[in-house]
């Protein structure tokens, strides 16, 4: 990390990139509606790709060595389960529960970083996860458990957890691409494997939109190549452990795009929730005092 930054810069530019993946799911939604998830998701890889690619390219992008080539080809598969399978879920589920389910991937990704990238998890980590997953939990018990679910929630449920498994994994490997690769390498190489890894199943599930679901795929895909870069930047300057409970603002930015676009009332378990939430990602950030050392610059 660069001295002249701030310590909390890397955390608040997650939360951005949150709330701006959390404004692409509800377009996402919208499409995967009208064309299914499989179809939404190959769409707006290129998408991505042409916005990402000839940045890098002119910015003198080069093909990455084998050992930065096999992350990104690992992640851009996960990315590809991970996607589908919530998006998947998002046309059985409100988009509320699918997200608050989901929310157990950061408490996975937190322990996962400990065995993966040997980052030795503090207690204070620990206790930010948990008061972020129980603020999860009062806005559960307040909003979510009292809707009726549709007879596919059971399969979109099954879904969402996956998908949580999934992109817990992400997150840690998040953190190791992003030690090794700029946020317009991974940008590029993100979209250009998901495509890949969709393609071949287009001939028997590919549903060619119409113009307004373009529109939706188009938006997400421009709000899904920012957030990526976004969240490369900040895990390229931050430990994971640091950063993974900041997920848990993405129910606020959820609540807050409700509020805005719905008119959907904040409940009171809901304000209850956010609180926990926040003191949860606060304790999780807050850095203790140490002895200065000298640090490696971080492209």
């Amino acid at each position: 990390m660069n001295r002249a930054e701030h310590p909390l810069l890397p955390v608040l530019v997650a939360a951005f990139a949150i709330g701006l993946l959390s404004l692409m799911d509800a377009f996402m939604k919208n499409a995967a509606l009208a064309v299914g998830a499989y179809s939404a998701l190959l769409l707006r890889a290129p998408i991505g790709l042409a916005l990402a690619g000839p940045t890098w390219r002119a910015s003198g992008g080069k093909w990455p060595a084998w050992t930065t080539l096999r992350i990104h080809v690992v992640r851009g598969v996960v990315i590809s389960c991970m996607a589908f399978t919530f998006f998947f879920a998002l046309t059985r589920l409100p988009l509320a529960q699918a997200i608050a389910i989901s929310f157990i991937a950061p408490l996975i990704a937190l322990f996962l970083a400990g065995p993966v990238l040997g980052e030795r998890i503090e207690r204070r980590a620990i206790v930010g996860a948990v008061l972020g997953l129980a603020g999860v939990f009062a806005i559960l018990a307040s909003k979510i458990a009292q809707e009726a679910m549709g007879d596919g929630a059971p399969l979109g449920i099954a879904a969402v957890i996956l998908s949580a498994v999934l992109y817990a994994w992400n997150l840690v490997l998040q953190r190791q691409q992003a030690l090794v690769a700029k946020p317009l390498e991974i940008a590029t190489f993100q979209n250009g494997i998901v495509f890949l890894a969709l393609l071949g199943f287009a001939p028997f599930f590919l549903q060619w939109p119409e113009l307004r679901a373009w529109g939706d795929i188009a938006i997400s895909g421009v709000l899904s190549t920012s957030g990526a870069m976004l969240f490369a930047w900040a895990y390229a300057r931050a430990e994971a452990q640091r950063l993974v409970p900041i997920e848990y603002t993405g129910f606020l930015w959820a609540a807050l795009f409700g509020w805005l676009f719905f008119s959907e009332e904040v409940t009171p378990g809901t304000l209850v929730g956010a609180a926990l939430i926040v003191v949860g990602c606060l304790i999780a950030t807050r850095r203790k005092p140490s002895v200065a050392v000298p640090e490696q610059a971080v492209a």
